[in-house]
């Protein structure tokens, strides 16, 4: 049974991903709340950016799922918003990968971070969160051949998912259907079909996959029809 911790578990694609693994799998999950109760989960109530890490002896798998959306006019994002975004996004998964990267070593580790459609996409509103996930892509590229024998890294861009960090956007049915018809496809994502993306990230079937960036955005950033 593998070992694979989850940083952001309690809402959204975190939840979703412990909620595809929890049966077959040690989960670890870092959160300010406890996501579900199971035998196979152990909680810690933390924020990643401030509070001590628990020591971990080994580790097959991290998945750093916080997030933010700041989506507002460039004039109107000030330096902190910038700084927020980039501590959430990036320092926090810095600090993590650092705190846990022997732990990784022991178990062949794969890391998933998280990334977004807006990086690919010039996208009004998004100067902060695209900035930040630019920098998350170029860490996993980097991270994945840093460690190229030793752990695996890849990062999930996807689109506006059915979460509450995008409740906003998907206010009412209004908002929903416009949503659904921005996308070749005609669909926004759920949080599992991410997560099962993750869930293929982190298995011994993708033993050959690292420093990879994957679009799951409903083609937006590959189709015009």
């Amino acid at each position: 049974m593998k070992t694979i911790l989850v940083i952001g578990g309690s809402k959204g694609i975190g939840k979703a991903i412990i909620e595809l693994l929890i049966e077959t799998h040690k989960i670890i999950n870092f959160s300010r709340s406890e996501p579900i109760l199971h035998n196979n989960l152990t909680h810690h109530n933390l924020d990643v950016l401030t509070d001590e890490l628990p020591t971990i002896e080994a580790l097959n798998g991290l998945v750093y799922c916080p997030g933010s959306i700041q989506l507002k006019p460039f004039k109107r994002l000030d330096m902190e918003a910038f700084n927020e975004d980039f501590r959430i996004n990036v320092l926090g998964a810095v600090r993590c990968i650092q705190e846990y990267s022997n732990a990784l070593k022991q178990g062949s580790g794969s890391v998933v971070l998280f990334s977004t459609v807006a990086t690919k996409l010039g996208m009004p509103f998004h100067a902060s969160v695209s900035a930040s996930k630019s920098a998350v892509e170029g860490l996993s590229k980097s991270l994945a051949a840093e460690y190229a024998t030793q752990i695996r890294f890849n990062c999930i861009a996807p689109t506006v998912t059915d979460t509450q960090l995008a409740e906003k956007l998907l206010r009412n049915d209004k908002q929903r259907e416009s949503m659904m018809m921005r996308h070749p496809l005609k669909q926004y994502l759920q949080p599992k079909e991410v997560a099962e993306l993750a869930a293929y990230l982190l298995s011994d079937s993708s033993k050959a996959i690292s420093g990879h960036v994957f679009p799951i955005d409903a083609g937006l950033s590959s189709l015009k029809i």
